[in-house]
């Protein structure tokens, strides 16, 4: 080694505090305002600054327990349960570690679907569209034997938000909901917090952090009542594990901090409860900056996207194929999202690190931000009454509105660009008939009991300008 580097030390250099680094800045500036050209504010009112220093976390407390070894998921919706076993087996042998089944009736069979599948080693997310008890007694007791991880996505207040009514009514549902939780030490997790609703509808990730508290802690204050109603039951709600199913954007650094502030937030409000293990991020690409045209872009996207979420400490990821916006399920696609993350983990080596972002002066100041943030919107929302309150008041559907309007418009000024879209066009890509899906938001004419929470893509309206004007 270089004699030089042998005694170079750093207490050879001095400190240089943040007020000097500044006062150098404004210098170079040469009269330019400091706050106008230097320092950008996000959609979270959160100043973002030209740099960082150790001044900027002296007061941060963060401490995460990302997992050691997060899992690769792919999402089947079983149409036909032979073919969904046989995919998910297929994709277990390209290396899918996970498998997350969409099941849209409770008339499948369990050992059909599980068939061929070993689950000592294969997690497996079930996100049922149904409720019904009886379904899950029959899970459970298909279950008694295997040492199996299943985590159940069950979640009544989100399929409220969603489509505006409860899968019965409001009675019924907390009813198949207390006898599901009877069944709590056969699942890995149960209860389930649908986050990625709020983002793909617009909400800001201060608001998503917020929100994704407010449904948790209905959930744990419905826990912690059913307990209370049965004595020897006394103790479980400590055992019932939440998984939080959230949307990843685009914004880097500040999707890797959400994920992270998730997990103090967390820490903070289940420790109200007694509860002391963790919970389970479910993470995919966000769809609302996916794009009709020139869609080959969406694969950088979400490798971005996925990049966060592994840097943030999620457990299982959930990669979007880059035409799910217009096309039907196909093998291609499946294939390449698939491979974007084993090329993450194998030869990117974003399995070898656990907390690869701690240090960072940026994201641990931004993660200590975005947590205060969303701590006051989660505490003005029950001091409102509550999460379920405000749904019904339309209150969080307002909220996310504005925000989703504040970001629509920076995107129609070009101020937040998508490439091939409203930046860098190429005039002749052409779409009409590719079209496999309906790509843009769909609204249902059926009564409901609150007004639903609907995703809607930022390139909509132009792309759909754009379709009605090809040749």
């Amino acid at each position: 080694m270089n004699k030089y580097f042998e005694t170079l030390s750093f207490d050879e250099f001095d400190n240089i505090s943040a007020k000097q680094w500044k006062q150098k800045i404004q210098v170079d500036l040469k009269g330019a305002d400091y706050n106008k050209t230097m320092v950008w504010n996000t959609l979270e009112g959160i100043d973002v600054k030209p740099f960082y220093t150790t001044e900027d976390i002296e007061k941060v407390k963060i401490q995460n327990s990302a997992p050691p070894n997060w899992k690769i998921c792919q999402k089947i919706y079983v149409a036909n349960t032979k073919k969904s076993n046989e995919k998910a087996r297929d994709a277990i042998q390209r290396g899918t570690e996970s498998i997350a089944f969409v099941i849209p009736t409770k008339e499948i069979s369990i050992e059909k679907l599980f068939g061929g599948i070993d689950l000592n080693k294969i997690p497996v997310h079930l996100q049922m569209q149904f409720l019904d008890s009886g379904f899950i007694k029959n899970l459970k007791n298909y279950l008694e034997d295997k040492n199996a991880e299943i985590h159940l996505h069950i979640d009544i207040i989100g399929n409220l938000a969603r489509t505006g009514n409860w899968f019965h009514n409001l009675d019924k549902d907390h009813e198949v909901l207390s006898d599901i939780l009877q069944y709590s030490n056969t699942f890995e997790t149960i209860l389930s917090v649908d986050a990625s609703l709020y983002q793909n509808a617009g909400a800001n990730n201060t608001q998503q952090l917020a929100y994704a508290m407010a449904h948790a802690n209905e959930y744990l204050n419905f826990v912690n009542n059913v307990i209370s109603n049965d004595p020897t039951t006394a103790g479980s709600e400590k055992s019932v594990k939440i998984n939080f199913n959230i949307a990843i954007g685009a914004n880097y650094f500040f999707e890797i901090a959400k994920i992270r502030a998730l997990r103090l937030l967390w820490n903070t409000i289940a420790s109200e409860y007694g509860i002391t293990h963790d919970c389970h991020i479910f993470a995919q690409p966000s769809e609302r900056n996916k794009t009709l045209y020139d869609y080959n872009v969406n694969m950088l996207r979400t490798t971005t996207e996925s990049m966060s979420a592994i840097l943030g400490g999620t457990d299982t990821i959930c990669n979007l194929p880059y035409d799910n916006i217009y096309h039907k399920d196909n093998e291609f696609a499946e294939r390449i999202s698939r491979n974007q993350l084993l090329i993450l983990k194998n030869e990117s080596y974003f399995d070898k690190t656990t907390n690869p972002a701690d240090g960072s002066y940026y994201i641990e100041s931004i993660t200590q931000q975005l947590a205060e943030k969303a701590l006051r919107i989660f505490k003005q929302i029950e001091v409102g009454g509550g999460f379920l309150k405000q749904l019904k008041e339309h209150t969080i559907q307002r909220k996310i509105k504005e925000q989703a309007t504040a970001e629509q418009t920076l995107y129609d000024t070009e101020k937040q660009i998508l490439v091939g879209t409203n930046k860098y066009v190429n005039e002749q890509d052409k779409m009409k008939s590719e079209l496999e899906l309906y790509p843009f938001v769909k609204t249902d004419s059926r009564k409901t009991l609150i007004e639903p929470i609907l995703e809607q893509r930022l390139a909509e309206q132009i792309e759909q300008k754009r379709l009605e004007n090809e040749a």
